[in-house]
């Protein structure tokens, strides 16, 4: 077995669902704000599509995606983005962000050279890690908190590591703070790339999920040249599921990535990437599943201040990232709140030094979230 994969603690949602399953056994109602899987139906029209989309011959997919859903993820991108992106060299499907993520290291960092770093900040998606070691690339995380308000700087690492790196991965909105990063950042982090000569990839997974001030940006909207973008439909548009998003940026990049694709995995099932393709041109589900996620939002907070946790971040995203009072720490909290059948994710779950912070995701419906803030414990 490789050693260091044995290091590697239990993925965090495999806890989160343990947790619920104990719950349950005791009789109690469960309120999950652990793992980021929303509870609305997928939207209707979606639903119809992937109905409408299934052959009666099933067959595989192309590596690549459809013609229709590349173009509809370019449309989107213009649109939303003011970035003109080639449907067929620089738009690839995947089977979801994650294995994206996962694969990534894999076609591009090679082992051993003097490029063999996978950076990016902590506390963190678990998969940046995990995707990193599984490819024998090691691994830095940057240390993010109330005191850099979550904003990854490179001019706050050395010129070693920089070097080092193959891949930087940045990812705003956040998770699990829901922070946003400022244009001059994301303009440095392109100056940077060019300097140093790594990848630079952005996971763009929340951007549609927007609560206060400025809309979330694209790293695309800044650079091109070894810059590449994931998207994903699980939140947005109610598929998580059902597997689905893309991967976007230096047609260079695309086109080695999809060369391999086809040996790591494949793209969704046609009928889904039918209905995905109705999910990048559709603004008014997104528009609907925001109102849900606000209003679920509007009740945690009051329930936050009530209880005496600071808020950080979480102006964007599926989560609110709180912070316990100094009388406990994340786990003593999280089981606490086990008691009252209510699931949150401890931060360290999300890496070191992150004992004072729990993660909620605006799961549970706007009902349960009322009836879950009037049992909420008290530290």
């Amino acid at each position: 077995m490789n050693e260091r994969l044995q290091k590697l603690p239990t993925y965090p949602m495999v806890q989160l669902a343990s947790w619920n399953q104990e719950i349950a056994a005791r009789g109690l109602t469960v309120y999950d704000f652990g793992t980021g899987d929303p509870r609305e139906p997928t939207p209707k029209i979606l639903r119809q599509a992937m109905i409408d989309g299934i052959d009666e011959v099933s067959q595989y997919p192309p590596t690549p995606g459809t013609p229709g859903l590349r173009n509809a993820v370019s449309n989107y991108m213009k649109r939303r983005f003011d970035v003109a992106l080639d449907a067929d060299e620089e738009v690839l499907a995947s089977y979801g962000s994650k294995e994206a993520l996962f694969h990534l290291p894999m076609t591009f960092v090679q082992i051993p050279s003097d490029k063999d770093l996978v950076l990016y900040g902590e506390p963190a998606y678990p998969v940046y890690e995990i995707g990193a070691l599984f490819a024998e690339a090691w691994t830095y995380a940057v240390q993010l908190g109330p005191h850099n308000d979550y904003a990854m700087d490179p001019d706050s690492l050395p010129a070693s590591v920089l070097k080092r790196a193959a891949i930087v991965y940045l990812n705003y909105p956040h998770n699990p703070s829901g922070h946003k990063l400022s244009d001059e950042l994301y303009k440095r982090w392109v100056a940077v790339r060019e300097e140093y000569g790594f990848i630079l990839v952005s996971d763009e997974c929340y951007v549609d999920l927007n609560y206060e001030g400025d809309r979330p940006r694209s790293l695309l909207e800044f650079g091109r040249e070894g810059c590449l973008v994931m998207h994903s439909l699980s939140k947005r548009s109610g598929m998580t599921g059902y597997r689905s998003g893309f991967i976007a940026g230096d047609a260079a990049l695309i086109a080695a990535y999809r060369r391999f694709r086809a040996s790591m995995g494949t793209a969704p099932q046609q009928f889904v990437q039918a209905a995905a393709e109705l999910a990048w041109t559709d603004t008014q589900h997104v528009e609907d599943r925001l109102a849900v996620f606000a209003a679920k939002r509007d009740v945690l907070l009051k329930m936050a201040s009530d209880r005496g946790l600071k808020v950080h971040g979480s102006q964007a995203g599926l989560y609110l990232w709180l912070e316990v009072p100094d009388s406990t720490t994340d786990l003593d909290y999280a089981a606490l709140c086990r008691d009252n059948g209510i699931v949150v994710a401890p931060g360290s779950f999300f890496g070191k030094g992150q004992e004072r912070f729990i993660r909620l995701a605006l799961v549970p419906t706007v009902e349960e979230c009322r009836a879950a803030a009037a049992t909420w414990p008290k530290a």
